[in-house]
């Protein structure tokens, strides 16, 4: 259409916005991409990316516990907290300077809008930016992101949220984290190893609740034995008020108010879309609370107008971010097709210990029907008794029906890389029986998945014993005298 000066506005430049305009220069239209601010995103300015660089640093902290046991000898490290924060920040300009975005979109004809403040509707096809430039389209992308949410309490304004994290010039000898899902959780670990005393307070009965049951039980165990003091069953934040360099934080429960003094209070009470700046009324796009509904096309109620990543509040991930935006431009440009639904997302977080899941959790699968489960302890896995890593655990959920797996739930060393191994099988159709026969490099994290998934099929009676393996198991009652290539290769019980 030439009335309009693009066929296609993507307003974000995080990983939705930026997939979005390179999909749609693909497709071969015309596209404009308005960022207010830097490119890249939450999750590469300050979210995951300067977030795991400080749980690395945690990570490096825990590993010189190992030193005497390891034969090392030496000074244990101290933490420089302001270097600390100064490698967050060269990572996060690496990596900008590594992808290079707005060069890559500039390269491809994708007109760049980067650093120019909000943009906001002014009827259904026009956006305009504070500078007075005015920009029309046919079709919009809306992928502007989200923010951390902000509780309306007295004092709030002088509780942190992960946003201000990265101002902190020095370690607070007390944290009080409010919030106890995957981000809290996260800065909680690392702030404990760090050296800090940390408090957890949580609404729900149970920190991670969207996690399975035994993810949750594990990390909560670990946090305790750190140090980290877990309160749940909060009934909200009353107050937060300065008391000379501290603070003291009110909060209700069970109908009772309770203080806790501590130098800084940290808030990751969720995420909300950024709304407020876009003007939606002028074009007629509607919302529900703090995001932008779509149907399973990514399309809001008007026809030409989509939405993609945090902003719709579906799947607050990056790798969720780039899906759902190939998925509205596609639907935008070449016409509404192929429904969008996430159903295999592995995700977790960098926890001490680490946790990694995918699928449906043991209660999603039993309110679904029938199930089996199987879990494996780490110390059954012989790299994790090397490493003296043997903390942790692996569950597998499978259909005894069509013997798919429906969920994987790994905590433990490199959990996040393990849970994908699942996550492969699963978009691949992959029977337990078929993950139970491949042939995992030896000795590897890794193989967790390999020995629950036999533990399974020995449920499912797929795989008999034969009388060798039988009498191998009489000779050997007990589980700690069995090598793990032996249950690797019999798919016997653990």
């Amino acid at each position: 259409n030439h009335d309009f000066d693009y066929d296609l506005i993507v307003i974000g430049g995080g990983p939705a916005g930026v997939t979005a305009a390179l999909r749609a220069r693909e497709l071969g239209d015309s596209v404009a991409l308005i960022e207010r601010n830097r490119m890249g995103g939450t999750c590469t300015n300050d979210g995951c990316v300067p977030t795991r660089v400080l749980a690395h640093t945690a990570r490096l902290l825990r590993e010189a516990d190992q030193f005497p046991t390891y034969g090392l000898i030496g000074e244990l490290p101290e933490l420089d907290f302001p270097r600390v924060m100064r490698r967050a920040s060269q990572v996060v300009y690496t990596i900008h300077e590594k992808k290079q975005l707005i060069g890559h979109l500039s390269d491809v004809d994708v007109q760049v809008f980067s650093e120019v403040g909000e943009a906001r509707f002014l009827d259904r096809n026009t956006v305009g930016l504070p500078d007075g430039t005015q920009l029309q389209a046919e079709k919009f992308i809306l992928c502007a992101g989200g923010r951390a949410r902000r509780l309306d309490f007295p004092g709030a304004e002088l509780a942190l949220t992960h946003s201000d994290v990265w101002a902190l010039k020095s370690l607070p000898a007390s944290i009080v984290v409010v919030g106890g899902a995957a981000t809290g959780c996260q800065l909680a670990s690392i702030f404990a190893t760090f050296g800090a005393q940390v408090t957890l307070i949580e609404r729900e009965d149970h920190i991670l609740r969207s996690e399975d049951s035994a993810v949750s039980k594990i990390i909560t165990q670990a946090f305790e034995n750190h140090g980290i003091q877990i309160i749940t069953g909060i009934d909200g934040i009353q107050q937060i008020k300065k008391q000379g360099s501290n603070q003291v934080l009110r909060f209700l429960q069970n109908s009772q108010i309770h203080e806790r003094q501590t130098q800084a209070v940290i808030l990751s009470t969720g995420w909300v879309g950024n709304l407020a700046s876009l003007n939606l009324p002028a074009a007629g796009v509607e919302t529900r609370g703090a995001y932008i509904p779509v149907n399973d096309y990514l399309q809001t109620n008007q026809p030409h107008i989509f939405a993609a990543g945090d902003i719709t509040g579906r799947m607050m991930l990056v790798q969720s971010a780039g899906y759902e935006a190939l998925a509205a431009v596609e639907n935008a440009l070449l016409g509404v097709g192929q429904p969008q639904k996430h159903h295999i997302v592995p995700h977790g977080g960098f926890t001490d210990p680490e946790y990694g899941s995918v699928g449906l959790t043991e209660a999603q699968a039993q309110a679904a029907g029938d199930y089996l489960v199987a879990q494996v302890d780490y110390r059954e896995l012989d790299r994790a008794v090397i490493d003296g890593r043997t903390d942790g655990l692996c569950k597998l959920i499978v259909s005894p029906e069509n013997h798919r797996i429906l969920g994987a739930h790994v905590v433990g060393e490199q959990a996040l890389e393990i849970v994908h191994m699942a996550a492969a099988g699963m978009a691949a159709g992959m029977w337990v029986e078929q993950l139970a026969d491949l042939q995992i490099a030896y000795p590897t994290y890794t193989a967790i998945i390999g020995l629950a998934a036999r533990k399974i099929t020995r449920q499912l009676g797929v795989l008999p014993l034969t009388p060798e393996w039988r009498s191998l198991e009489k000779r050997q009652p007990h589980k700690s005298l069995r090598a793990e290539w032996e249950l690797r290769n019999s798919g016997m019980e653990l």
